[in-house]
């Protein structure tokens, strides 16, 4: 499409990028000389109406998020057979190419992009959009450092379907949330599936892989639902243990466990970037791409940094405000003596210089003090607490070995961390602490395993109780039918009882309908000798406000719901529709027609035809019901032909 005019308005210029769904181009807006994006949908999808339904949603949505982190959209519109939307155009590149140029990031970086995602987010959170299709291909990271989500072509209003018609899973696959892939969830979204995305990418931008990865999608879909997202110290050892509670309360598997929206996790990093030191933040990760570039060719050399960063070297000289000089003026004069007035100036009368020499006292006094501080706890006698997160424990006490620190060991639950690695700390890495102080490891034991208890013939109720004493969840409730057991108590479980499951994990229940009621034949019956009958099965009755023609009777029962035959639980409902009689209809006069011709006029009108052939007549002579009268609609016509 280089070089064509689209819309009288938008001439294209370039080729940017290609997706699913849409090509977009560099443009120039020459009505108003400018310079934007041009996304075009496919010809092949724009003949379908729910993608374009789509596409114009996606301009709708976003042209209602005024903020500066969201790509804006400018118009919409169509040429031809071509759909597109125009757009404001970013130069720079996404987070994708940032990953495959740099690999891991720092965690500083990671932060510096995730907030301005998840503000970009938070806008459309509280506006009740959800974007699901958050991914670092659409992180847009401008040659001024801004960062902009862009393609919100899959954003769904809170709580709507995120299935196409066609019943397909949109979004893609190594963020997709559990419950957007679940069949139970029936493809409801909430703002939290954004959030899961944003801990699959916070996971990424910290280690340079995605927490789940196989040769096939479905592999990767099967992790999505059955396994928890490793924390990110666990790939690069170091990390602090806030960054691992980001990405565990990020990216858990229920949805209930996650930040509520994108402003709450916003709110979560703020405070864990608060808690961490300017080393920990700066630290450098193996998976880090080490190459050097040239500036030209560094892609990524627009990441954004902390406003008012300095250096390493900088933060750690922590004498230096300590420093006083020891030289004159510039100009080689002798410098005055402490309380004495600069030259030229007027000596101060009365008490000033007394008061001038006790600053300095004090002054000199607080250098010593905190001077003496700073070479105490550089003196060699104190140390920092090394990161072991995610370390089996003979790695941990290597580690702190190295440092001159000693270990003890506890032991606690985690569905995160592998059994017999470290969980956390005490005090935590990064901390400084004496040597030959003692560092407490604690060590996993692997996910808290419950029994299920057993439940059989319990009432509902009781049974909802059990579980949560047990440290577990009452799930789904369904139910069936029970010769043995009364109605509200408990038939199964799943998983069984005395199976052995992860503490928190949900428990379905099958409850007690009690015995099947069949549903008597009344249609036919009175209405009130039907209602009676149903009544002493232990059924409810109600009759349907409008009445039918049928072929029974007026004011008999002309069907009922469910049908005969039907099993019901006690207490249930069986709907009767009352019949008005048959519907009379005016037969139509078909003697001496044809028999085919005859044949089709009363089949038109709404009889079925017998025919009486005398000998191979063709020509209908008589018929049972005289033409011009009235019949039920659906009875039977008696011809006679010769």
């Amino acid at each position: 499409m280089v070089g064509q005019l689209l819309d009288g308005r938008y001439r294209i210029d370039a080729r940017i990028a290609a997706g699913g769904m849409a090509t977009v181009y560099r443009a120039l807006d020459t009505r108003l000389d400018r310079v934007l994006a041009v996304k075009v949908m496919h010809p092949s999808l724009a003949a379908d109406a729910s993608f374009v339904q789509r596409f114009i949603l996606e301009a709708k949505s976003v042209a209602g998020l005024a903020h500066p982190n969201v790509v804006g959209v400018y118009d919409q519109g169509t040429d031809g057979g071509h759909v597109f939307l125009a757009m404001e155009y970013v130069p720079g590149c996404t987070l994708r190419d940032v990953l495959n140029d740099r690999g891991a990031l720092q965690p500083r970086a990671a932060l510096d992009i995730l907030e301005p995602v998840l503000a970009a987010l938070g806008a459309a959170h509280r506006a009740g959009f959800v974007h699901r299709d958050m991914k670092p291909e659409n992180v847009l990271i401008g040659d001024d450092g801004r960062v902009k989500v862009a393609d919100f072509g899959l954003v769904r209003a809170v709580n709507t379907n995120t299935t196409a018609s066609t019943g397909t899973v949109l979004g893609s696959v190594s963020y997709l949330a559990p419950e957007q892939i679940e069949r139970s969830s029936q493809g409801r979204a909430d703002p939290r599936v954004d959030v899961y995305a944003c801990g699959v990418m916070l996971y990424e931008m910290l280690t340079g892989a995605k927490p789940h990865s196989g040769e096939h999608a479905a592999h990767v879909l099967y992790q999505h639902l059955h396994e928890d997202v490793e924390p990110p110290s666990a790939a690069v050892p170091g990390l602090p243990a806030q960054l691992d509670d980001l990405v565990a309360a990020a990216a858990a598997r229920s949805p209930e466990e996650r930040p509520a929206d994108a402003v709450a996790l916003l709110s979560a990093v703020r405070d864990a970037r608060a808690q961490l030191t300017d080393a920990a933040l700066d630290t450098l990760p193996p998976q880090a791409v080490a190459e050097e570039r040239a500036g030209s060719e560094d892609r990524t050399a627009v990441l954004p940094h902390a406003p008012g960063a300095t250096s390493a070297q900088d933060r750690l000289n922590v004498t230096s405000v300590l420093e006083t000089p020891a030289a004159g003026p510039a100009d080689g004069t002798a410098a005055p003596p402490p309380g004495a007035p600069a030259p030229g100036d007027p000596a101060r009368p009365g008490r000033a210089r007394p008061r001038l020499g006790l600053l300095a006292l004090l002054a000199a006094v607080l250098v010593v003090g905190v001077g003496a501080g700073v070479w105490y706890i550089n003196s060699g006698q104190f140390t920092k607490v090394p990161f072991v997160l995610g370390k089996t424990e003979s790695e941990a006490r290597d580690m702190l070995s190295g440092e001159d620190l000693d270990a003890d060991v506890e032991e606690d639950f985690s569905d995160t961390v592998k059994p017999g690695r470290v969980i956390r700390t005490d005090p935590e890495g990064g901390n400084r602490i004496r040597q030959g102080d003692s560092v407490t490891l604690v060590l996993s034991k692997g996910p808290e395993m419950v029994e299920i208890p057993e439940l059989y013939a319990v009432p509902l109720d009781e049974a909802r109780e059990r579980l949560r004493d047990a440290g577990l969840k009452p799930g789904v409730t369904q139910e069936a039918f029970s010769e043995e057991l009364p109605v509200g108590r408990v038939i199964s479980t799943d998983p069984e009882d005395g199976e052995k499951i992860k503490a928190g994990r949900a428990v379905s229940l099958v409850v007690s309908r009690g015995e099947p009621i069949e549903v008597p034949d009344v249609v036919g019956d009175e209405q009130s000798e039907a209602a009676a009958e149903l009544r002493a099965e232990g059924l409810t009755v109600e009759v349907a406000e409008k009445t039918v023609h049928s072929e029974e009777d007026a004011g008999t029962v002309a069907e009922t719901s469910p049908e005969p035959g039907a099993e019901l639980g006690r207490g249930d409902t069986v709907t009767l529709t009352i019949s008005k009689g048959p519907e009379l209809v005016e037969v139509p006069d078909v003697v001496d027609m044809s028999v085919d011709d005859a044949e089709q006029a009363l089949e038109d009108a709404g009889f079925t035809v017998d025919v009486n052939q005398i000998f191979f007549g063709d020509t209908v002579w008589r018929q049972s019901v005289d033409g011009g009268d009235e019949a039920p609609r659906g009875s039977e016509i008696t011809l006679w032909v010769r």
